[in-house]
This record gives structure tokens, C-alpha cells and sequence, in this order.
């Protein structure tokens, strides 16, 4: 789509917006909006009045908050819901984050109701209509322009926070508001058009992953010829199962010739992540026995996810850094005249294997998952002779090879999409496009 620019722009005075419209002003937030921080907690109290509650996951996940949407119930005193209480045209934001590059993420408040309220961890951005309208500054708080100065105004080592006068003395693009208002519906148009493109790619690639793990579910349970594979224990492939330990560490990766001790994470549906690792404390020594190697089989044993526990990857390449196993990683040693590693990782990954992985994760609701050695060696596994192992194996490789590669390329499309979408909203809400008289 090829939009004009306006016909005349003038310096904004901030060195990172560049050029606005002529008629445009650039002010602080605070000179448009309200913004406070909530303190709603999700613990209900037998003294407090019932209430909805918009919580940070709904904001994170959703562009746009509704009655409608399933929300948390819980209670809140009669000040809270008075302070916190959510009015149609507000637009709430995500103060805190692990990553410092993933802080205010917003939604806009389409509808709300009386007892719809405000929880921890979000400010609130109540906007003044006869300046600021509230679809407007969604979008704004979308553009790269505006988040950026939110990045770097997060502060914090494992998990960032936002500062209240941060969010108020953000600089954002004034038009007229019914010049903000014909932004907001152009974007609304044209990010409603890629949204539906990109939940059509999205739709293909969980097709072509459930073609992959039909392919190798029947492969690894029929064979390559379609005829009933037996099934042993799995003790009976293994030579023995390792575990790591929980050393003194810190919470970045280490990279070329140093150390550092896989995160459960490091095993995630089949792949091997070596970048999922904490460096190594000077003063820690690590086994040599522990250090990963490649051609290793790894499998995570404790997550706070059920979803991971028990996810299998065989590592391919020798990491680049020294990588020791972690006491949530099992490392699966196999009988090497009964078992290929390759066919294992295939079979351990299967439909046949996950739902008696499911059946035997331990924890109580609420805390980290795990799975136990012994009960591992007993789970129930196909077992073809050897060589057929290896065909299988290679089969599999070359075909969810194939696959993958296409996942590959839709997922690079849904990227290029996803970026066409913030260049945009960052160029209609800057001023660098002209979109009053877009066609529809």
C-alpha cells in the first residue's frame, strides 16, 4: 500500500521522532492522560465486594478488554474498585517484564462494566477526550517510537519495572482528535486484514505439525512396512540414566570457551537450545562427567510447564560453550547394540510415548512439575531390531525434515507480516504517512 507523506513537517524536538506533521504537537503523556499503577491482588477476601479482574495475561494477550472475556473472579474492597475500576476508553499496559525489550504492552478498554477492575503488575492510561482519544493511544503505545522509550526506561536485573512517571513523561504525536480518530480506524482496518492473514499461516503451520506428529507416531508403532511393532520397557534400551546439579550460577548464557549449566528449558519439543544456560560461577568446578556432548540424548525432567516435562532432543553440534547437565535435565545413555539414539528421541517425542509421559509428572498445582528415573526406564517404547532403528530414523529425518522446512517459511512470513504491522502503526501514529483519505 502506497500512502502519502504530509504536505509540510516541522522539527518535533526530540531527536527520536524526527520530523511531525506541521500541525501536529508533541507533548508528554501526562498533559493528555491519568495514569496510576494498580494494586488489586487476586486473593479474595470474605469482607470485600466481588469483581472481575483484568489481569496481566489478558492485557498481554489480548489487544482489546472486554466483559465478555473470560476473567478472573475474586473480591476487592469499595476504594479499590473506585480507584481501579475500569472506564471504557482506557488503555492499560504491562509495567513489569522478564525482558526489558517486551515491557508496556497494551490494550484498549472497548467496553467495561461496574465490577470490572484493574490487577497487579499494569498502570492504567486514562486519557482525556477533548485531547487524547483512547484507540489513538493504543496505537501509539504499539509504534517502535513510543514503546522504545518505555525499554529504556525499564529498570531492574531478572525482571524490569516501569516506573509511574516514566509512563507519564513518555513523549507522544498530537493530532486533532478526529485526526487521531481516522488513524485509529485506518489501523484498525489495515492490521485487522494482516491479523487474519497471519491466524490463516498460523492455522497452516499447526496442520503441518500434526501431519509430523501423525507421520512419526505411525512410523514409530508400524514401521516402514505398516505391521504391528512390539513394545518393551524402555530400562531395556538404556545403559543408565545421569542427572546433573544445581551449582552456584548466574542468570545469563555462557557463550564461546565458558561454562554454564543448563535451564529446563534447554529441551523444548524435540529441539536442544544450548543457549538455554546460566554461566557458571568462578569458584564452581563441574564434573567432567556432566558435560554435555554431542550426540547426547537429553530430557527434561522438572518445569514449571507439564507441557515440557519429559520433551526429548538429541544434541547435534557440540555446544560452543562448556554445558553441564542441571538436576531438571536427564541425560538418556542407550544400549548401543539394542538402541539407535535417533530412533529414540523419534519415539520419545511420539503420541504413543506422551500420554504415558503425562501420566506419571508429579507435583502439586502450582508448583514445579517433575518426573522421577524409575519410572521412566519402566514407560512402554517400540522396539524394532536395530537395523530397522536406523531406517526408520533416516526416514523420519528426510521427512519431517520436509516439514519443518516449510514451517520454516511460513513462520519467516508470519515474522515479515508481524513487522509490516508495527512499521506501519509506528508511521501512521508519527506522522510519516498520511493516512486521512486511505481507501477502505
Amino acid at each position: 500500500m502506497k500512502l502519502p507523506a504530509y504536505p509540510r513537517y516541522k522539527s518535533s524536538g526530540v531527536e527520536w521522532l524526527g520530523d511531525v506533521p506541521e500541525h501536529w504537537e508533541v507533548k508528554r503523556l501526562k498533559t493528555s492522560a491519568a495514569c496510576w499503577v494498580s494494586n488489586v491482588d487476586k486473593v479474595p477476601a470474605e469482607d470485600e465486594m466481588p469483581v472481575r479482574l483484568c489481569n496481566y495475561t489478558d492485557v498481554y494477550y489480548h489487544e482489546h478488554i472486554t466483559p465478555e472475556m473470560e476473567l478472573m473472579e475474586t473480591t476487592a474492597t469499595g476504594e479499590e474498585i473506585h480507584r481501579f475500576g475500569l472506564l471504557e476508553g482506557d488503555v492499560l499496559i504491562t509495567k513489569d517484564s522478564e525482558e526489558w525489550n517486551d515491557i508496556a504492552v497494551p490494550a484498549l478498554v472497548k467496553k467495561s462494566a461496574p465490577d470490572l477492575v484493574c490487577g497487579y503488575h499494569l498502570a492504567i492510561t486514562r486519557p482525556r477526550p477533548a485531547v487524547l482519544s483512547g484507540d489513538y493511544l493504543l496505537r501509539a503505545f504499539q509504534s517502535c517510537a513510543i514503546n522504545q522509550q518505555f525499554q529504556v526506561a525499564a529498570s531492574g536485573v531478572t525482571r524490569y519495572g516501569l516506573p509511574k512517571s516514566s509512563i507519564g513523561g513518555a513523549c507522544i504525536p498530537l493530532p486533532s482528535v478526529p485526526e487521531q480518530r481516522a488513524i485509529a480506524a485506518f489501523l484498525d482496518r489495515e492490521t485487522g486484514r494482516v491479523d487474519r492473514l497471519v491466524g490463516k499461516k498460523r492455522e497452516l503451520i499447526e496442520r503441518l505439525q500434526e501431519k509430523r506428529a501423525a507421520l512419526i507416531a505411525r512410523t514409530v508403532t508400524r514401521g516402514l512396512n505398516d505391521r504391528t511393532i512390539p513394545v518393551i520397557r524402555l530400562r531395556f534400551f538404556l545403559s543408565r540414566i545421569d542427572t546433573g546439579f544445581t551449582p552456584d550460577s548466574q542468570n545469563f548464557p555462557a557463550t564461546n570457551g565458558e561454562s554454564g549449566v543448563l535451564k529446563s528449558g534447554c529441551v523444548n519439543r524435540g529441539i536442544f537450545d544450548p543457549t538455554e544456560n546460566k554461566i557458571l560461577s568462578d569458584d564452581v568446578a563441574p564434573p567432567a562427567k556432566l558435560e554435555v556432548k554431542c550426540g547426547d540424548v537429553l530430557m527434561s525432567r522438572a518445569s514449571g510447564s507439564a507441557d515440557l516435562i519429559g520433551s526429548v532432543a538429541m544434541v547435534k553440534e557440540q555446544p560452543c560453550a562448556h554445558l553441564y547437565l542441571s538436576d531438571k535435565t536427564f541425560r538418556l545413555r542407550v544400549n548401543s547394540s539394542k538402541c539407535c539414539p535417533r530412533f529414540l528421541v523419534f519415539a520419545m517425542g511420539s503420541t504413543f510415548l506422551r500420554g504415558q509421559i503425562e501420566q506419571i509428572i508429579s507435583g502439586a498445582e502450582g508448583l514445579a512439575k517433575n518426573i522421577a528415573q524409575g519410572d521412566i526406564r519402566e514407560l512402554l517404547i517400540p522396539a524394532p531390531p536395530l537395523p530397522e532403528q536406523r531406517a526408520m530414523a533416516d526416514y523420519l529425518d528426510a521427512e519431517t525434515g520436509k516439514l519443518d522446512g516449510l514451517v520454516a517459511k511460513v513462520g519467516e512470513a508470519v515474522e515479515r507480516l508481524q513487522e509490516y504491522r508495527t512499521a506501519l502503526i509506528t508511521a501512521a501514529v508519527t506522522g510519516k504517512i498520511d493516512v486521512r483519505n486511505a481507501e477502505r
